[in-house]
């Protein structure tokens, strides 16, 4: 394991998070019309929530465009959110009468999860808009055990009947085929990982960027060279009113970054912002699993990158890609994370959604050195 000294003097690209340990390409381009210059077209936009968090970036961004933008939701989450943006109060489940008699360019549906309700809210709009966004998820997919799997790989439940599909990802799977039945070629699925960037309330970014900073001798899973993905809201949002804007349509993987990045590209990549004093002991996977750890839950964005979950974290996206999808470097979303969860009270910061508590933490540790490691 290189120190800090070795890893940042074998390449500039590490301030950038990119470099020769995450395999990645030394310098990535900026998120597709970053500038926020005006479109070419003004559009009527109508989103489905809004106000939780990859909402309010579209929403900025959107009214950056030129566009204007109408929020449906109930009205609960963030309500003092964008004080002169036209608001509908309504209920996805059963009550979309706002909806009603109005008509916008194109619908971006960040809130869909259950197949019934999306196919209402897609009944409604089926002549009022011409364009259907959905957001969907990279858990759509069956089989995670294949390597660099693209748009064509099969979705939901393998050997289940549809009607008994169950959980997040069969869910939203159903989910697209109920837009899709409604709009056909006027439909664009999106399927992210797992989103990360300010704003982002889940932690498992947020984690690793938090527990850098805090420094001291950290737990590292699995093997340096086990891949992650993940996507920075700004860089996908951007892109999603990219696509309502130049009509693209059709079904796209939104995994980033540009290149294949590892753990250790990631921990040593926001080392290299923090510059806080750290030791990451790298645990194996078999005895974190042996004690009852949890993958992607206990480990935020990791999965062991072998048998059944060997696909995980190396998902194609070529195909956004083509279709204008970049991405900001690590270091913007690092250090910009970090600002804004320095923001957060200090009792939230003490008690994030995911990774390992200092004291579960502590403990494996223990258990990793009593082995002789």
């Amino acid at each position: 394991m290189m120190n800090r000294r070795d890893f940042l003097g074998r390449s500039t690209a590490a301030a950038l998070g990119v470099g020769a340990l995450s395999g990645c390409a030394s310098v990535e381009e900026e998120s597709a019309g970053s500038s926020g210059d005006p479109a070419s077209r003004a559009l009527r936009i109508l989103i489905l929530g809004g106000t939780g968090f990859i909402g309010p970036h579209q929403v900025r961004f959107a009214l950056s465009r030129g566009h204007t933008v109408t929020l449906f939701n109930r009205g609960r989450t963030n309500p003092n959110l964008f004080p002169d943006v036209e608001k509908l109060v309504g209920d996805r489940d059963g009550n979309l009468e706002a909806l009603k008699g109005r008509e916008w360019d194109v619908v971006l549906d960040n809130s869909g999860y259950d197949p019934r309700i999306v196919r209402d809210s897609a009944e409604v709009l089926r002549d009022a808009v011409e364009h259907y966004l959905f957001v969907s998820t990279q858990a759509v997919f069956a089989d995670r055990s294949i390597i660099d799997q693209d748009e064509t790989g099969a979705v939901g439940m393998t050997g289940v009947p549809e009607d008994q599909w169950d959980g997040y990802g069969p869910l939203k799977a159903l989910c697209e085929r109920e837009v899709q039945a409604v709009f056909g070629e006027r439909s664009t699925m999106v399927r992210p990982p797992v989103i990360v960037g300010p704003g982002d309330n889940s932690d498992r970014f947020t984690y690793w960027v938090d527990r850098v900073d805090r420094g001291g001798e950290m737990l590292a899973p699995g093997n340096p060279s086990d891949p992650t993905q993940f996507v920075d809201a700004r860089d996908l949002t951007e892109w999603m009113i990219h696509c309502v804007e130049d009509g693209i349509m059709g079904t796209y993987n939104t995994t980033g970054p540009g290149a294949p990045l590892t753990m250790a590209g990631l921990l040593y990549g926001i080392w290299a912002v923090t510059s806080s004093p750290v030791h990451f002991t790298w645990v194996d996977a078999d005895m974190l699993l042996e004690h009852g750890v949890r993958p992607f839950s206990d480990i935020p964005i990791w999965y062991p990158p072998v048998g059944s979950t060997a696909g995980f974290m190396r998902m194609n996206a070529s195909r956004a890609q083509a279709q204008g999808l970049t991405y900001r470097p690590l270091a913007v979303t690092v250090a910009e994370t970090l600002e804004w969860s320095k923001s957060r009270p200090v009792d939230r910061r003490a008690n994030l959604r995911a990774g390992l508590s200092p004291e579960r933490e502590a403990e494996l540790l223990t258990a990793w050195h009593a082995q002789g490691a």
